[in-house]
């Protein structure tokens, strides 16, 4: 069977011949640990029998700076590689012209999810995200598609679209995948500066120590916040800076007035010109 394909009607003929159940892992390249841990546990879901797809592109829609899209990685070649020695079955790599009309006028808006965090910063991005999500739902029909739970604004998005449309897939999280010093895997990595690696984890440290504040029974968003700013803050490289942190509820994503309930503590920091985003649950 043919690993790789570049346009909709060869992946669409090739999926006729393949097994179900099917699952897909939408990817916009430059594979890591964590994408490699999402194929895996694709692969444990629909076993040795079932079809495991893999999108790879970089999806021009969602970038809301240009210099950012520019400079993504696309290291194709070693993707497909990886592809290949994890057993997928199927990798969908499409030009942009694949997938967008010269004049396309139709993205998919979110109107209730996307007021905070990452959709208040980077307005239009999550129309990019949910349009290209539904465009590879309608192409490949899949029985599962699984994402990581580090972009969990973007998960708790494809969720409700898949809601709220009547998608017919269902929608798998899975956990952050780590360095071993915590820094969350994510290919911005490796733009980062051998100082700003460094100092990366100081992410996770913060929103641990956040999160050992709920064994003290405190209600209050603010304490959450301020222990999170204060250590993330702190002997700082001056290049440092953060972009936004918030306290969301974890299915609505609308700020708290107390917690207790389902919480999440969410940031996005810029190393230098690299933004990072992580997440922490306070209280499950």
């Amino acid at each position: 069977m043919k690993l790789r394909h570049s346009n909709v009607n060869s992946v669409q003929e090739t999926l006729k011949e393949c097994p179900s159940p099917l699952v897909l892992v939408p990817t916009m390249g430059a594979l890591h640990g964590g994408h490699l841990a999402l194929i895996r546990a694709a692969r444990e879901m629909v076993g040795p029998q079932g079809t495991v797809a893999v999108s790879i592109f970089v999806n021009p829609t969602q970038f809301d700076r240009p210099e950012d899209l520019s400079s993504y990685p696309q290291p194709l070649e070693e993707d497909l590689a990886l592809c290949e020695k994890e057993g997928v079955d199927i990798v969908f790599a499409p030009e942009i012209g694949t997938l967008y009309q010269p004049d396309h006028s139709v993205l998919v808006t979110e109107s209730l999810l996307t007021k905070h965090l990452c959709g208040a910063t980077r307005p239009g991005h999550f129309d990019g995200v949910l349009t290209i999500v539904l465009k590879l739902l309608n192409i490949f029909q899949p029985n599962f598609a699984i994402f990581g739970e580090k972009d969990f604004q973007q998960l708790a998005l494809i969720r409700r679209m898949v809601r709220d449309l009547d998608a017919q897939t269902e929608i798998i999280g899975h956990p952050t995948v780590r360095e071993a010093d915590g820094l969350a895997l994510s290919s911005r990595n490796r733009k980062l500066t051998p100082i700003h690696r460094a100092d990366a984890p100081r992410i996770r440290r913060a929103l641990l120590a956040a999160q050992s504040i709920h064994q003290t029974g405190e209600q209050k968003p603010q304490v959450y916040l301020d222990a999170t700013r204060h250590h993330l803050s702190k002997d700082a490289p001056e290049d440092f800076r953060i972009d936004y942190l918030q306290l969301v509820d974890s299915e609505s994503l609308q700020p708290l007035a107390k917690v207790t309930s389902r919480a999440t503590l969410a940031t996005a920091c810029f190393f230098g010109p690299v933004r990072l985003i992580d997440n922490i649950q306070i209280r499950d």
